[in-house]
């Protein structure tokens, strides 16, 4: 989901569900970032940053928490 804001600005939750039906193991984030897109020459660039914490998980090695960011460029 993504909640835009003024000049460019917005506000995102995107947390993904991971299942592994083998063995039972599974997480459940929930997070919450945001980011801002701006145009760059003629191309629009967007970047973003989510802290998503675990509010459910079962099994060895599922994250507890994780930082989700990225960029993209349209050109």
């Amino acid at each position: 989901m993504i909640y835009k804001l003024p000049q460019g600005w917005y506000l995102r939750t995107s947390g993904i569900w991971s299942f592994n039906r083998e063995n039972d193991d599974y997480y459940i984030p929930v997070g919450l970032g945001g980011g801002r897109a701006w145009k760059m020459g003629g191309n629009v660039v967007s970047a973003f940053i989510e802290p998503q914490w675990t509010v459910e998980h079962q099994g060895d090695g599922v994250p507890k928490f994780t930082l989700f960011a990225g960029v993209s460029i349209v050109m």
